[in-house]
């Protein structure tokens, strides 16, 4: 396998064009063929994950159905919050 010196050393001597254009190839090449995964990616927390380990997650208690019926409760809750005014 050649040396990461010799290329680099090869690549420093082509004109800049030349240069620009292996880019581009360099680019196409990792298109085409592209990497996997790093497992530290992998290893991250989810969203989820993350909002129920600073307590967000479970910090209310709230219907099973409250994204179809959420206008009425909200209508309940206000009236009963603001009942006085």
């Amino acid at each position: 396998m050649i040396a990461f010196e010799t290329i680099r050393q090869d690549i420093d001597t082509l004109p800049e064009e030349a240069q620009t254009l292996l880019i581009d190839f360099i680019q196409l090449l990792k298109k085409r063929y592209p990497q996997p995964e790093l497992k530290q990616e992998s290893s991250e927390k989810s969203t989820y994950e993350q909002l129920e380990e600073i307590g967000f997650i479970d910090c209310c208690a709230v219907e099973e159905n409250l994204s179809t019926t959420y206008k009425e409760v909200l209508a309940q809750t206000l009236t009963k919050k603001y009942d006085n005014r």
